[in-house]
């Protein structure tokens, strides 16, 4: 992850160019989020309670996550961002699910988590709903898979859940939480 952020917020020439960014993935995939304008979200993340979300997207955007908006939520007034590289991202992957399944490994334990990695970077990682959602917007995953938020009943028998594209469908799987894959990452989401 991007260690040039201290106490999770970014110097303003860090702003400036995360927002050109957003900005430019914004206009060009303007499917991900019809009806809404760029000025909105940029006003939104401009707020000064925003300053955390913007250091989370930034390192969303410096593990290769290429985060952008997919919908806004009427009921809270935020802006919800997805990890949209076209591929589970880079800067994440090789992971177990979670720490539990990373401390069980005997040997060849992975430098990191899925879930500890999100909540260090201030995400959550995508429920398969979320992931289902993300894949309406465009083909994710075709030669990668993702980690998903795995229900409590699977997860207590030691499994956990991921997620790809194949064959133009949506598979979820199962594998043990200690597993890990140099092709498997996390996909995460930020509410701003």
């Amino acid at each position: 992850m991007n260690t040039t952020h201290t106490n999770n917020t970014l110097l303003p020439e860090q702003q400036a160019a995360l927002l050109q960014i957003l900005k430019t993935r914004f206009e060009k995939n303007k499917n991900r989020h019809e009806g809404l304008e760029w000025a909105n979200v940029q006003a939104k993340l401009a707020a000064a309670s925003s300053a955390e979300k913007l250091w989370s997207l930034d390192v969303m955007e410096s593990t290769g996550g290429e985060p952008d908006v997919v919908g806004y939520d009427n009921t809270t007034g935020e802006y919800i961002f997805y990890d949209c590289s076209a591929e589970s991202p880079a800067g994440r992957r090789s992971v177990c699910y979670d720490r539990e399944g990373q401390e069980s490994r005997k040997e060849h334990k992975p430098a990191d988590n899925a879930l500890d990695m999100a909540a260090a970077m201030g995400i959550e990682i995508l429920s398969e709903e979320q992931y289902r959602d993300l894949q309406k917007l465009g083909e994710f995953d075709t030669k990668t898979s993702s980690w998903i938020k795995t229900p409590a009943d699977i997860r207590q028998l030691g499994g956990a859940l991921f997620a790809d594209r194949r064959y133009g469908k949506v598979f979820v799987y199962h594998n043990g939480a200690s597993s890990y894959y140099a092709a498997r990452g996390f996909r995460g989401s930020l509410r701003v």
